[in-house]
């Protein structure tokens, strides 16, 4: 199927495309000249969604609030002597 282009350069995308895509309002196009042709990348926009939780069933345990800055200074020397 063939689009005009709208008097400010303006071209659609067709529906099938942007559907399978997933493109969606605020996505970001990359475009890049190719020999003859243009060549379109599309970047969805940052995720608004938090994340909270995501992991919740992967937890095996849990630690009371005052065990938080043990355990993760516990985490970072093991880091550390493992690069080390």
């Amino acid at each position: 199927m063939t689009y005009l282009v709208g008097p400010k350069g303006q071209v659609v995308i067709a529906k099938e495309i942007r559907e399978r895509l997933g493109i969606g309002p605020g996505w970001r196009v990359v475009q890049r000249l190719a020999g003859d042709h243009v060549e379109l990348y599309f970047l969805p926009p940052p995720h608004q969604d938090s994340l909270k939780g995501l992991l919740r069933e992967s937890i095996r345990r849990t630690l009371p609030e005052e065990a938080w800055s043990k355990a993760r200074e516990t985490a970072w020397k093991a880091s550390w002597q493992e690069e080390a």
